[in-house]
């Protein structure tokens, strides 16, 4: 199965911008979504979106976070602006393998991972 490769991670200033790209999934009938993990916190969706759906964005990245997936080739990006200290975490890209036209597109189907890419906030 194919792996999924984040990148763009790094360390910024707070109100600073980050762009993290995904690639590895090149489905046209796309379900994907980007996570992060803090250290010590659970894992958390950030933002979410399909190849038939509008983005969807946890409350605590919405007007700040822009995810998107122009076509099938290229890659998912998540852009970060007005990055805050409580966005330190690791960044995961996740991609439902078996997603269809017209089904539901949710953080509870991810089945694929990739390994990470870190993001540190410095104030």
């Amino acid at each position: 199965q194919a792996q999924l490769v984040e990148s763009g991670g790094g360390s910024v200033q707070a109100g600073g911008s980050l762009r993290l790209s995904c690639t590895g999934n090149n489905r046209r009938n796309m379900c994907m979504a980007w996570f992060r993990q803090a250290p010590g916190k659970e894992r958390e969706g950030v933002a979410l979106i399909s190849a038939d759906g509008g983005p969807r964005y946890a409350d605590s990245v919405k007007g700040r976070f822009t995810i998107s997936k122009n076509d099938p080739k290229s890659p998912l990006v998540l852009l970060m602006n007005g990055l805050k200290l409580e966005d330190n975490a690791m960044y995961y890209c996740a991609a439902d393998p078996y997603y269809a036209y017209g089904g539901a597109c949710e953080y509870a189907g991810m089945k694929m991972w990739g390994k990470g890419t870190l993001v540190t906030i410095s104030s």
